[in-house]
């Protein structure tokens, strides 16, 4: 299948953005908030990791079928809420918490931005009453296949 994009960019790019956020929050909250968002970006670091890990093997083809992935996700999914529901009752203030956590979003969005394929310039294609129109399935975005109805006229 070839090399899969590597995510270490992304990685860096929400470890610079999460210790901006904490910097930010020590600055303007206070100690308490910052720490609360520094464990929501370690948390959401950790589980994005092995999401990339696990999407990663899946297109491997190293993980068949459904039931490994499903089983992956429900893990990883449950293992974030223990460990989010250990921190709120260790003290942990819960917007700080879920600024942590969120932080992977902009990471993501930002890499995306970056990263995007470039722009090509597309000849014209050909003018609206062309017959060539009629052999070319919109819907599946390829020529028509000819039905055998059609090959009798």
């Amino acid at each position: 299948m070839g090399d899969l994009p590597r995510a270490q960019g992304v990685e860096a790019l929400n470890l610079t953005l999460s210790a901006g956020a904490v910097a930010a929050s020590l600055a303007l909250v206070g100690p308490a908030f910052s720490a609360s968002v520094a464990v929501g970006a370690l948390l959401e670091a950790v589980n994005f990791r092995a999401f990339r890990r696990g999407a990663e093997l899946l297109f491997r083809g190293e993980i068949a079928g459904s039931g490994p992935v499903v089983g992956a996700f429900a893990l990883r999914f449950a293992g974030l809420a223990v460990a989010t529901a250990v921190a709120l009752a260790a003290g942990a203030h819960p917007v700080g918490l879920l600024v942590g956590l969120s932080l992977i979003v902009p990471s993501v969005v930002i890499w995306a931005v970056r990263n995007r394929p470039p722009v090509l310039d597309c000849p014209p294609g050909p003018p609206p009453d062309d017959p060539s129109w009629d052999l070319f399935d919109p819907w599946l975005a390829r020529e028509r296949e000819p039905r055998d109805d059609e090959d009798d006229a």
